[in-house]
């Protein structure tokens, strides 16, 4: 059956979007769903490749006109969502769609969508390798690295909510593994 979801969803850090770019290369028929956010893009990011950048306004636009399949305002001010839009262009083109998405929108997700839905939560072999590896990135101050490994110890709270829970500790075993549950939940 086309049209399925594919939900990965994990605090930031634990290696999920290493774990979708990895199954974006295999040949399981997926296609990536963009997120929309209001977040202003990074350096590196493109429109309509890593997301769909709007402002706080266009955001809430959008969802006054319901135009959302799931939206959370993740962040003060930083709202995250997909796109209804989104998944028409995905299952239009006989797909199924991968998400790598915040844990309240694949919860949401999956509640929405039942068994055309597997949901995968990617967890950190602990909070301190899970710190080890926000700090290596280079990327956070001291106050906003606090505040991600808060968010994340709540998040870890959610991970039983979850079709499977996917401990990333060998990064090579968790990529067979992840390989291994797609691809049965795709051949259901």
């Amino acid at each position: 059956m086309k049209g399925k979801l594919l939900i990965f969803s994990a605090p930031s850090g634990s290696g999920k979007s290493t774990v979708v770019q990895h199954l974006m290369k295999q040949e399981l028929g997926l296609a990536f769903s963009i997120s929309a956010t209001s977040r202003d893009p990074r350096p590196h990011e493109k429109e309509g490749i890593e997301y769909y950048f709007l402002s706080p306004e266009e955001f809430r636009d959008q969802v006054s006109k319901q135009a959302f399949v799931e939206w959370e305002e993740v962040y003060p001010g930083q709202y995250y969502g997909t796109l209804k839009s989104e998944l028409e262009r995905i299952w239009g083109k006989g797909q199924h769609a991968l998400f790598d998405i915040d844990v309240m929108g694949g919860i949401n997700l999956k509640r929405q969508y039942g068994d055309r839905a597997f949901s995968i939560f990617v967890k950190p072999p602990s909070m301190e390798e899970l710190e080890r590896r926000l700090r290596a990135r280079e990327t956070e101050d001291a106050q906003s690295l606090r505040k991600r490994l808060e968010k994340a110890e709540y998040e870890m709270q959610f991970a039983p909510e979850f079709d499977h829970i996917l401990i990333n500790n060998q990064l090579d075993t968790a990529l067979k593994e992840a390989e291994r549950v797609v691809k049965n939940f795709l051949n259901q």
